[in-house]
């Protein structure tokens, strides 16, 4: 069950590894394209210059009626902001506006119908301030026919339309410029963090891999010593490994249900900082024997990775060790302090790399029936916590905890995340632990099994696996792009693509049944000691 406990909390930040995307709450899906309402989605920029001098950029959302917004800046042309009177603009202003752009309240009259009534006050546009802090997307109901709206209209989250209300109730000049910016058509970050991650499996199977060799090893030496040798091999077991079984694979997704609905209803900035430190320490102990076991390598490091001294409450710690970790303590601790820095993106994938590696090589799925039993429920929690969750709580809850709202934090700690160097938008493309850590059990599996069948790399398994798992993570980021900024779950991709690769290939060679149970090729023991029968009198 501890190994369920680990894997809970890490599949927990799991958390749509493409949720990035998603900076639009969609409730559009019962209002479909009609005509004079079948505009796409898209992002604005709102340029804002308080008394002839540049002010703050906000980001609203175009509406699915009337003309489309330039997309070049240059193109844009700076207008004067006026409040509307009355606020809501439920009825016709009060006054002739002139051409100037309309700031109303969102209030509960139709966006077409504020619209409307600001186009005939002479409006050249509308910005609709929303009740909330998120993006809705302004549709048009079923019903509605009279669409021939020529001004366009945004709307922008609360907090934002709140800022310029109060420069315009404060009496100064306010004038915006309203333009939406391409997209690029490939994010560079979403390759670069395609590599990140498929990078993190390779070398975290690798090494998993390359310790179970040298037990192997091990145990075959002490085989030459006869059944008392294999005696002592199987009753000290691995040091310091944990092999999941059938009951901790589907443990966890209760766990980590629970742990991710108490993440929802405790989200708050001081729940964050307690999942900052609990980071931490797994990024501290992850970075630790990550460079212990680089360092150990190379001669000058072997005689303090080999000596030892006694530590109370520890047990006995190599000298390498103990000066490692105040490095690695020291490098958590600025990455936590300076965390909302540009740069501290770099940080925070360094130590959650090292996490997962260090998982990884720990943690061991005995078998394929173990893998699959792990990874079917972790296809059905990521599907679940993004799509069905909806239902019961009006929102995906595992976006939401991805998105890290109600804090200022831009989403939980417990995830690698790229900016988007090229993309005029900025933001970060995403992904969970989850979806790296949990394939990347099966795929290390995989070589592993490779290395004690002596299997080249074409006629093993380790090969197809990470093509899979990497073809799986490229289909997540293809949805999440075609999908119109909806968040995936990556799982959703990546399970069926390693798990079904495996099980093809297992039943194709005729190796499924050991694959399945024993996790190992059939060895025969040649030093087996075969004891005597006595003599018997004729």
């Amino acid at each position: 069950m501890a190994a369920a406990a680990v894997l809970s909390l890490l599949l927990v930040s799991a958390l749509a590894g493409a949720a990035a995307g998603g900076d639009i709450v969609h409730h559009d899906d019962e209002a479909p394209k009609i005509p004079g309402c079948n505009n796409d989605f898209i992002l604005v920029k709102v340029q804002s210059w308080v008394n002839g001098k540049e002010g703050d950029e906000f980001v609203g959302v175009g509406a699915r009626f009337g003309p489309k917004i330039v997309s070049k800046e240059k193109h844009a042309n700076r207008t004067k902001l006026t409040l509307a009177d009355p606020i809501e603009c439920c009825s016709p202003p009060k006054d002739k506006v002139s051409g100037d752009i309309l700031l109303v309240q969102r209030g509960k009259c139709k966006f077409t119908k504020k619209a409307k009534f600001a186009e005939a006050a002479g409006a050249s546009a509308i910005v609709i301030i929303n009740h909330v802090h998120e993006l809705y997307k302004m549709v048009c109901e079923k019903n509605e026919t009279d669409l021939d709206i020529h001004i366009p209209a945004v709307l922008l989250p609360k907090d934002a339309g709140s800022a310029l209300h109060t420069l315009l109730t404060s009496g100064k000049s306010v004038s915006v410029q309203l333009y939406s910016p391409d997209r690029p058509v490939v994010d560079t970050a979403e390759v670069f963090l395609w590599l990140m991650a498929v990078g993190t499996v390779l070398g975290a199977s690798y090494w998993s891999a390359w310790s179970a060799r040298e037990a192997v090893i091990e145990q075959e030496k002490l085989l030459k010593d006869g059944h008392e040798g294999l005696f002592n091999v199987e009753a000290g077991g691995s040091s310091g490994m944990v092999d999941i079984n059938v009951a901790s694979a589907i443990m966890f997704v209760v766990v980590a249900s629970c742990f991710l609905i108490m993440l929802y209803k405790l989200m708050s900035y001081w729940f964050v900082e307690l999942l900052v430190v609990i980071f931490c320490i797994g990024g501290v102990e992850g970075l630790q024997t990550c460079l212990v076991a680089l360092l150990s390598r190379y001669r000058w490091f072997k005689p303090a990775a080999e000596s030892f001294v006694k530590v109370p409450f520890i047990g006995a710690v190599s000298h390498l060790t103990l000066a490692v970790c105040p490095f690695c303590i020291a490098f958590a601790v600025l990455w936590a302090v300076f965390r909302q820095l540009p740069y501290a993106w770099i940080g925070q994938d360094i130590l959650g790399i090292a996490l997962i590696v260090t998982v990884i090589q720990i943690v061991r799925v005995p078998n394929l029936k173990v893998g699959s039993v792990l990874l079917s429920c972790a296809f059905l929690y990521d599907i679940f916590w993004v799509f069905v969750s909806k239902r019961w709580f009006h929102e995906s809850v595992m976006i939401v905890v991805a998105r890290g709202d109600k804090t200022d934090e831009d989403g939980v700690p417990m995830l690698l995340k790229i900016p988007r160097m090229f993309d005029p938008w900025g933001g970060y493309s995403i992904i969970g632990f989850g979806d790296i850590l949990l394939p990347g059990l099966l795929v290390a599996f995989a070589l592993r099994y490779d290395f004690v069948a002596k299997k080249s790399l074409q006629s093993g398994y380790f090969l197809w696996s990470m093509v899979a798992y990497g073809s799986g993570l490229l289909i997540t980021y293809v949805a999440l792009n075609l999908m119109d900024g909806h968040g995936q779950p990556a799982l959703l991709y990546i399970v069926p693509f390693t798990l079904g690769t495996l099980i093809a290939l297992g039943w194709k060679r005729g190796e499924l049944q050991n694959l399945w149970m024993r996790g190992e090729p059939e060895r025969v023991c040649t030093h087996m000691h075969i004891p005597l029968l006595p003599a018997t009198p004729n």
